[in-house]
């Protein structure tokens, strides 16, 4: 039976710019710390090392590895600290050579030499990172972890494991193929997000579904917000202007407003003509991924590299398709990308480093298209084509980001995302589901083979495509 994979899993609020290379080393550094406790060796150690491997070590300098591994060891939550002390935690760290782990207990730490950048792969996963600590009795304590993509952390005997185990919840409906969840639907005269309301009902009570899924909400407006807000320089040396400021400006006008919320209601009643909407949505996801880009708050959705997406889709449907939609439309959006975004990731891979960028852009894009497909009336079997189509024109997008940045061509690529699964998402309501000659299933398994298939420096190495063929100098 297949692993249970929550709608949380797939949604996690964090700190940009990368899932991959940000947020999953820095819970890998956190997990070191609970094992480092758990065998009670955490108050004896005198020293830690931290390898970097393949995709981590290529790109880990623009996707800030080694800031998120000096967050996650001085135990600092991605969740909760406040964007805004990042860089003087850091800062700290690296002029005092010294970190106190875990919160606990102080050590010398030197970054320059204690964060190895190994270019070699590990044979599991493209992501790899060991950590090693030296024990004051001379001995060490090693363990190694992969970041599979999505803020996702394991280790390589979780397959093995996984044989062995039972499973880890109990789903009513448990899915591994969009076959399975179609069934269901029909089986239970249900809609996806019934579904999966149901699955996550096996987990939490319904007012913790109710609450978490609106605190991802108010994550992603926030984060729109914030982005639609700020303007200047992004981080990292391309010199990237933020664009979504000078954007939204002209299409806000003198609106008055004093919050997201009463921003969203202001946006209402602007002019809804074509090019306005494809700028408001192009707007939206600008503003999150520049959010990213600046080690921002947002909203894996399923990664970091492509957390836009969804928000902007949601935002069109909520300020350009019903102006009377609220918390019951958001969590029917929210719940049925979660389970959209879990097909992918169990059949193929929402990793960037294992897949390309058709694993972030292009999962991303189906969670949205199936989503806006169900709030605007399209049956389940409409929902699985919308996802379908979306992916189907993502197939074979590569990962070359411009000096290893989340920037060029990333941000962009999110705009590129949402209006593709708007896209899709009409296409879709306008098909009669026993015409459909390519299923989602057929689809996902295409993209893991393209993937597989696909060059190793086009999966988030930055030694191909863009990445090298526009250098810093040129920026």
């Amino acid at each position: 039976m297949e692993e249970c994979i929550s709608v949380f899993d797939m949604l996690k609020i964090g700190v940009g710019p990368s899932s991959s290379h940000t947020l999953g080393p820095w819970r890998a550094a956190e997990r070191f710390l609970s094992e480092l406790r758990s065998e009670n060796l955490l108050a004896s150690t005198e020293k830690v090392q931290v390898d970097l491997y393949g995709s981590l070590s290529l790109t880990g300098k623009g996707h800030a590895t080694d800031l998120a591994l000096l967050l996650g060891l001085s135990g600092q939550d991605p969740e909760t600290i406040p964007v805004d002390e990042i860089t003087t935690i850091t800062t700290q760290i690296q002029t005092q050579k010294s970190i106190r782990l875990g919160n606990e207990k102080s050590i010398p730490f030197f970054p320059e030499s204690e964060i190895i950048f190994n270019k070699k792969f590990l044979p599991f996963h493209a992501n790899g990172l060991r950590f090693t600590a030296l024990i004051n009795n001379n001995t060490t304590y090693q363990a190694t972890y992969y970041s599979i993509g999505g803020g996702f952390v394991v280790k390589e005997e979780r397959i093995n494991a996984k044989k062995k185990q039972v499973l880890k919840c109990a789903f009513p409906f448990p899915i591994k193929k969009a076959t399975e969840l179609l069934a269901y639907t029909l089986q239970e005269n249900k809609t996806i997000s019934e579904i999966v309301f149901e699955n996550e009902k096996s987990m939490r009570s319904e007012d913790q579904i109710h609450n978490e899924l609106l605190r991802i909400w108010n994550t992603m407006l926030e984060c729109m917000y914030i982005g639609c807000h700020s303007e200047g320089i992004l981080p990292g040396g391309l010199h990237v202007r933020r664009r979504a400021f000078d954007m939204h400006q002209d299409l806000i006008g003198l609106s008055n407003y004093n919050s997201p919320q009463t921003w969203l209601e202001q946006i209402r009643k602007t002019e809804v003509k074509f090019r306005q909407i494809l700028k408001w949505v192009s707007c939206f996801a600008l503003a999150v991924n520049e959010v990213n880009a600046s080690l921002g708050r947002v909203v894996t959705a399923p990664t970091n590299g492509s957390a836009g997406v969804i928000p902007a889709v949601l935002m069109y449907y909520l300020v350009i398709e019903n102006h009377q939609a609220g918390a019951k439309e958001i969590k029917q959006f929210l719940m049925v990308a979660g389970e959209i975004g879990s097909i992918f990731k169990k059949g193929s891979t929402i990793s960037a480093a294992m897949g390309g960028c058709q694993a972030e852009i292009g999962v991303s894009s189906a969670m949205a298209a199936a989503a806006l497909c169900e709030l605007m009336g399209g049956s389940p079997s409409q929902v699985l084509i919308a996802a379908e189509i979306a992916m189907e024109h993502h197939l074979g997008l590569t990962c070359d980001p411009v000096g290893g940045l989340v920037q060029i061509p990333c941000i962009e690529r999110n705009t590129m995302g949402a209006i593709k699964a708007i896209n899709a998402a009409e296409l879709a309501l306008a098909t009669d589901p026993k015409n459909v000659k390519v299923p989602l299933d057929k689809v996902v398994d295409t993209m893991w083979q393209t993937a597989k298939d696909m060059n190793s420096k086009y999966k988030e190495t930055s030694e191909g495509g863009l990445a090298v063929a526009v250098n810093m100098a040129d920026c």
